[in-house]
Parts: structure tokens; sequence; C-alpha cells
């Protein structure tokens, strides 16, 4: 028996119309992230030429048109491998109701809780490596400190995620599938998933260098702590499609950046 045909992939304006939501969603995401850098990298920002609003308008601008452009990619890509964005698709293009029993949005996000307090639970294990911070971040109290972190959160979930899983990993698997022109077997989804936990947690050193200096110990807890939401979130993007991805990490970051300075609040 000769094998159905390949469905055609869906039309690239339906692609480009997802990924203009993800563009606009990342860029306002970027812009709920800045208290937060104002907080970790005070120094800097104290240095800024130009007004701060300015720098979020432009940084917003950019990040529409680049995470924009990256969305779209990964979502031309991902047709072939099995990837992509089913929740925003139902929703915006195809118009049909959704299997939530399939995509298990409580799993996901108890999963990214897990996540994050498993970093949690690692961090004083290698805190040891870490040299005495060279630039400490301003000192704003628990309360406030955990209202940028929610901030952040989002940049976390919406716009690492289209970069990291969307983009990225789905440049890898297609790569390979390309490559080989057969489809990809779990090993190729774990080997890219693996690459974008490490690339994940390198995107995670300017700022771990900003607060500490570039030495090997911060470089390797930089690297292991990201890798091991990393990994959760891209299997999470592989088995349940991005939104579960995004749920997920913005679940981990609410424990890192809003639990983590709220428990500090009530510590003896």
């Amino acid at each position: 028996m000769n094998a159905a045909p390949a469905p055609a992939a869906p039309r690239g304006v339906d692609d480009l119309k997802l990924a203009a939501v993800w563009g606009v969603l990342a860029a306002l995401a970027v812009v709920a992230l800045m208290p937060y850098l104002a907080q970790t990298m005070p120094e800097r920002f104290a240095r800024l030429p130009v007004p701060l609003g300015l720098v979020m308008v432009l940084q917003a601008l950019q990040t529409v048109v680049l995470i924009g452009a990256m969305a779209w990619l990964g979502l031309r890509m991902g047709h072939r491998v099995g990837l992509g964005s089913p929740v925003l698709r139902a929703w915006l293009v195809d118009r049909t109701r959704l299997d939530w029993t399939r995509l298990r949005p409580a799993t996901s996000a108890l999963l990214g809780l897990g996540a994050g307090l498993a970093i949690v639970a690692l961090s004083p294990l290698s805190d040891r490596w870490l040299p005495p911070m060279a630039h400490p971040p301003a000192h704003v109290g628990a309360q406030a400190s955990a209202i940028n972190g929610a901030l952040a959160s989002f940049y976390g979930g919406i716009a690492e995620e289209l970069q990291l899983r969307l983009f990225l990993m789905t440049l890898l698997v297609w790569g390979v599938a390309r490559l080989r022109r057969d489809p990809p077997g779990a090993g190729v989804y774990w080997a890219a998933i693996l690459v974008a936990a490490l690339l994940f947690g390198a995107g995670h050193l300017p700022t771990a260098a900003q607060v500490w200096g570039l030495t090997p110990g911060v470089v390797a807890r930089t690297l292991l702590l990201n890798a091991v939401g990393g990994v959760v979130f891209g299997w999470l993007y592989w088995r349940r499609g991005l939104e579960m991805a995004m749920l997920g990490h913005l679940c981990a970051d609410l424990v890192l950046h809003v639990a983590v300075p709220l428990i500090g609040l009530v510590r003896p």
C-alpha cells in the first residue's frame, strides 16, 4: 500500500498572522522586563544616554520585527517536524476547539513549578562557585522585587520561548530532518532540547557577568541551573506545543522571581 501524501503546510499568511501576534506580545514582555533590569543592573541604567521611555519604545519596535520574524520562521519549519503553536493556531486560524486533555495545562504548570523549585534547591549547592558580587542589584525591598519579578516572568515565558524553543529548537530538528530526508526520531528532539537548554543558559550570562563577573564558576552555575528549566520547557514544547512550554516557563519564573523574594520577607 502506498503511503498517504504528507498534508500541505498551512499558508504562509496564516503563519504570518500568528507570528505578528507573538511579536507584539513579546514586545510588551520586553517593556515589562525593564523594571527588573533596572533593579539588577542599576549602574548600567544610570548611564543611559537617552530617556528610559525612548529605550523601551525602541526595544519594543526591535522586538516586534526580530522575534516576529523568528516566530514566522519557526512556525514554517515546524510544520515538517510536528512542532508549533497549537493553541494560538486553533484560536486564530483553524477556529477549532482544543483538546485540553491532550495539552494538559495543569500538568504543564506543575512541571514548571517543579523546575523552579529544583533550581531553588540546587542554588545553595552551586552558590559556593560564585565570587563576591562586583555590582550588587539595587535594594528595592521584597515586595517591589516580587512585583518586578512578576513582570519579568512574562519575558521569560513569552520572548525567551519564542527564541529558544519555537525558533532555535525547531531549527535544529528541522535542519537534521532536512539533511537526513527522514522524519526525525526521538533522539533528534532530545539533542535539540539539550542544545537549546544550554544556549538558554548562555543567554543569561550577560546578566550574571554584570553582577559577579565572568568566572568559570559563574559560567558553570548559570548554564547548569538554567538548563534544568530549559530541558523541562523543551520537552513541553516537543510533546504539548509552544503555549504549554510558555506556561511552564512562566510558572518556573514566578517561583524564582516572585515566591523567593516574598519568602525572604517572612524569614526571621
